[in-house]
């Protein structure tokens, strides 16, 4: 019977080892994988011993029952712990997950450069890349391409990787010496091109047994609670994949990133960075999941938990999508910010550095992305386009959304330019013409002409002559002023004025210069300098 039992702990040990390979949970009971593999596969056996074995011999004296009740206390201090650390009893911690910091459009956001843009979205970048593959000649079938398509600044380019991926067992069995190499795609020109690895890349989440990425890194780190991947090249062109290793405050409760783990692809070698020490060619050490569901803790819980169920004053969360956008050497994460009630109109926007985690609130109120989506969709409402979630971009000084328009092949057909302030103030260009085309289109449509060769002034003017004029659709007033100036401007500029406008009245404006004509850019109303008769 000894022998028996032996046999069977024998098989059960092995059956658990071999679970652990294949499922590679972490040693850390802050993850709940860690619950989902041990409970069943080292406690429950043992409950089942321990049971059988006090109903043979303590069932009068209450020991039938202890390992039950120790099952119910487990329970009993998870679903407490729950409570304890949920945002009811910890509401400013959730809102500090993320420390945003007010900052100013102008003095943060420079002029937009339109030669280093991501005007390619993913799926766009992985219709440009997955053509490469065709590339490797008499290797075609051998590997496929990822849909990492991660997006970094690549020796000041913005561009997405992807590696090549084994295409299935037998293949890999085939290739053990690793992958050709990764795509590159740049995000704005569209051009795409294999990069070959001087070696092959052996480390990847398609490989198998100790070659598959995951087992690779679980066997150095067995401790650490794995997060997000991503796949980035160093300044050298050589392939790594970065990984997340988390903490979290209860089990899988309030998720942080509390270092990185860097792995070469070629050769496997491991590195582990804390977020403070990351090397600054890496671009992706927070995810955005991760960004958004922080910012959305932080603006809910800014006044308490109370205040997030109830009163809700000041409670903002994020919009629907968000996109990446890059500045200086870094990859930002931008998402409009908007009221609790979920209406079509943003009272700001955040941009989160997704290496360093700083994070920045610019009080600028507009229009909501899905919003502006929808304006330049009406422009071109009988082409069945589909539109970019918007890029926010500083165009001439003033914040403007830019989005592609794509056909049902995903090939981009046009360009809009979207104001921020007023969605209707919207422009659409041919993509054939060239970005810049499509944007000179756009100011000129507002108005105005390139910030960089005409300064804005400003000075207050009293009108002598006022005269309104349609033109497609638009209503433009035309003003002479005492000064004999002539001026321009759109009545969207400021509804609240425009259109309320009288001759010997007086109003601060600020302007271009076009030539003939003042272009106004904004405009207020001053107190009249002629008396009532």
């Amino acid at each position: 019977m000894k022998k028996v039992s032996k046999f069977a702990l024998i098989i059960w040990l092995l059956a658990v080892a071999v679970a652990y390979f294949i499922l590679l949970p972490p040693l850390n009971p802050a993850s709940m994988a860690f619950w989902a593999f041990f409970l069943p596969a080292a406690f429950a056996p043992l409950f089942v011993i321990i049971q059988a074995k006090s109903f043979k011999q303590g069932l009068k004296h209450g020991k039938a029952f202890y390992p039950t009740l120790f099952v119910l206390i487990l329970a009993a201090v998870y679903i407490i712990g729950c409570v304890v650390f949920s945002p009811i009893f910890n509401s400013k911690s959730y809102n500090e997950r993320i420390n945003v910091e007010d900052a100013s459009f102008e003095q943060d956001i420079p002029e937009v450069d339109f030669n280093n843009l991501p005007l390619l979205d993913k799926a766009s970048a992985q219709k440009v890349g997955d053509r490469v593959v065709g590339q490797i000649a008499g290797d075609v079938s051998q590997f496929t391409v990822s849909d990492e398509y991660s997006l970094i600044n690549y020796q000041g380019r913005i561009v997405r990787v992807t590696p090549l991926e084994h295409n299935g067992f037998f293949k890999y069995l085939s290739n053990l010496s690793g992958t050709a190499g990764y795509v590159m795609v740049d995000c704005t020109n569209g051009e795409a091109h294999l990069v070959k690895t001087s070696e092959g890349m052996k480390y990847l989440p398609s490989a198998y047994m100790f070659q598959d990425l995951n087992r690779h890194v679980r066997f150095r780190y067995p401790f650490d609670i794995l997060g997000e991947t991503s796949f980035e090249v160093d300044d050298q062109g050589n392939p790594y994949w970065v990984i997340q290793s988390l903490r979290y405050t209860w089990i899988n409760m309030k998720k942080q990133v509390k270092a990185v783990i860097v792995v070469n692809a070629v050769d496997g070698t491991m590195q582990k960075y804390a977020v403070g020490e990351v090397p600054s060619w890496i671009d992706n050490v927070y995810d955005a999941h991760l960004v958004m569901e922080e910012i959305d803790d932080w603006g809910l819980y800014r006044n308490g938990y109370l205040n997030s169920k109830f009163a809700q004053k000041d409670v903002v969360q994020t919009t629907d999508g968000y996109t990446y956008i890059t500045n200086g050497d870094d990859v930002y994460l931008y998402t409009g910010i908007t009221s609790i009630s979920n209406d079509e109109s943003n009272i700001g926007f955040v941009m989160v550095n997704l290496r360093n985690h700083q994070a920045k609130y610019y009080n600028v109120a507009g229009a909501e992305e899905y919003s502006a989506m929808d304006s330049a969709l009406g422009m071109v409402q009988e082409k069945d386009y589909v539109p970019t979630f918007p890029l926010l971009i500083n165009l001439n000084g003033r914040p403007t959304y830019l989005l592609s328009l794509k056909d049902s092949g995903g090939l981009v057909k046009m360009y809009a330019f979207v104001d921020v302030v007023n969605y209707q103030k919207v422009s659409v260009s041919d993509a054939a013409n060239g970005i810049e085309e499509a944007a000179k289109v756009y100011l000129k449509m507002l108005g105005m002409t390139d910030k960089n060769n005409n300064e804005l002034m400003s000075k207050e003017i009293t009108i002598y002559e006022l005269k309104d004029v349609v033109i497609d659709g638009n209503t433009y007033y035309y003003i002479v002023s005492y000064e004999k100036e002539k001026f321009s401007v759109q009545a969207s500029i400021n509804l609240a004025v425009t259109p309320f406008m009288q001759p010997q009245e007086t109003y601060k404006v600020k302007y271009y210069n076009n030539g003939s004509i003042n272009v106004i850019n904004e405009i207020e109303a001053v107190d009249n300098i002629f008396e009532e008769e």
